[in-house]
This record gives C-alpha cells, structure tokens and sequence, in this order.
C-alpha cells in the first residue's frame, strides 16, 4: 500500500488542491448541461417536490404561489455592456437561452424578436443568454443576421445557467425558454425551440396576471 493510500480520510486537502476539485467540479457540471445542447426537449428536472407542472404542449408551468426566484443573472453582454436581470423587476422577463452554433437557435430567432416588438410596450422584457460561443462576436454577427434587437448576457463556459437550482424550472437544454414574472419568480419553461404561436402562449397567462 503506498503512502498515499495509507494517508486518513480526513486530512484537509492543500489550497491547490481545493481549487483544482471545485474547477473540475463546476466543469463537469456545465458539461453535463451541455451534453443536451440542441435538443428538442428535455427532462422535467430537478428531482423530489418541484412544485411544477409539465403541459401536453412540453411547457412547463408553477401556479403563483409556488414559484422559485430567478438566481442572480448579470454580467457582461455580448456587445461588452453591463445588464442586471433584476433591474427588469416589476416586468415579465422572457429568458432565452440560446448559441449561434445551435440550428433550433436560428429557428426561432426571428420569431421571439416579433413577439418581443409585438408586446415590450406590454411591460415584456426579452434577455439572452448566450453560451458556448467561444467569440462574442459570433453571438454579435447572429443578432445582426436575424435582427435580434434584445441584449443577451455573454455566457460562453454556461457558469450562469449554474445558478439555478436543482428541482426549479431551470434550463437543461439549448435553445430552452424561461418567464419569469413581474416579482422575478420563474413561471413557466420550456426545453424545445418555439414557434412565435407557441412563445405566445407561453407568455400569455403570465402577461393576464395582476
């Protein structure tokens, strides 16, 4: 048995090593969220008392009262500016996540940046999360290919998709779609790229309440 092996269960690893673990851990982990990357759907997630529903339509949706908060969603967008989600508080927030690589991506592109001139006088707030584009400008060149006028928080590693917890109506897949409400609770999810018609339906119930 080498010394190694012999070393106690115990021992507090070096600050080196501390850090080379968490680093290996959170790069699993957004590994894992990307492996599903471009599909048309997903699991329901989480595990245990979600507090949330599946439709038949694959949307899935919390009543009012059962909402989890979004996580802290900020940082550098993908034309180098700062945006904070929370500052749209008071709005609902349509979350978008999405890359240029992705085909599902280019999809709907067009038609969530109708449905987002169609209802932003409405108090509807569109926000991008763009990840595993390796250049920005990659992420730049989509918006001005099919005319994306909403920002999206640059986030090519998926560190903030990270920060949604495990059992909330968090995104597993890219594209995957969230609405979040006017007090910044998400309430409705989908795992599938979506038609202008169905995006519509999605927001609806969430825009009918007061």
């Amino acid at each position: 048995m080498s010394a190694a092996s012999r070393a106690p269960l115990c021992s507090t690893p070096s600050i080196r090593s501390r850090r080379a673990a968490l680093t290996t851990a959170a790069g699993t982990a957004v590994a894992a969220l990307l492996l599903s990357a471009c599909t048309s759907g997903g699991t329901a997630g989480g595990g245990g008392d979600t507090n949330f529903v599946m439709g038949k339509d694959g949307i899935s949706t919390a009543e009012k009262g059962e909402r989890a908060a979004a996580p802290d969603l900020s940082g550098d967008t993908v034309d180098g500016k700062q945006l904070d989600v929370a500052d749209y508080k008071g709005k609902i927030v349509v979350l978008n996540v999405w890359g240029s690589w992705c085909s599902p991506c280019r999809a709907e592109a067009p038609g969530f940046q109708k449905v987002y001139q169609d209802l932003q006088a409405d108090g509807v707030q569109f926000v991008g999360i763009n990840t595993r584009d390796t250049k920005a400008a990659n992420a730049v060149a989509f918006d001005k290919q099919f005319g994306v006028t909403y920002p999206s928080l640059y986030d090519p590693t998926g560190q903030l998709m990270l920060r949604f917890k495990k059992g909330t109506l968090n995104p597993q897949a890219i594209p995957s779609t969230l609405v979040i409400d006017r007090e910044g609770k998400i309430a409705a999810r989908s795992l599938a790229a979506l038609s202008e018609e169905r995006l519509r339906k999605m927001i609806a119930p969430v825009l009918a309440e007061k």
